[in-house]
């Protein structure tokens, strides 16, 4: 069965946009890596600062090459590097152990 990773991204208010728009200019940057299956952007409605950035996976392996790869490829920059829009961040990992679909998908 696939794995989820869940990134939890405290984020004060006044740098939600800059956050939302900084995925928007890496949109697709994931979606051709071996492994990856789907991926959200969770905006918090009430009573919380923190973004859930969900990733779903074939597998754990597919995750680490592309943790190791594209992604860290990505956060590196040099002195030119925008200051991140978040202040923490949390990993969570998830197995899947049932899903469902609507009926007919």
């Amino acid at each position: 069965m696939s794995v989820v990773k869940i990134n939890v991204l405290s984020v004060p208010a006044e740098q939600r946009e800059t956050l939302e728009k900084r995925f928007a200019s890496r949109a697709h940057a994931v979606e051709s890596s071996d492994g990856f299956e789907w991926f959200e952007l969770l905006r918090p409605v009430e009573g919380t600062d923190q973004y859930l950035v969900y990733t779903r996976w074939r597998d754990e392996e597919s995750f680490q090459a592309w943790m190791e790869g594209p992604m860290k490829a990505a956060h590196q920059g040099g002195a030119e590097r925008p200051q991140p829009a978040a202040t923490g961040s949390t990993l969570w990992s998830f197995e899947v152990v049932q899903q469902a679909a609507p009926a007919g998908a």
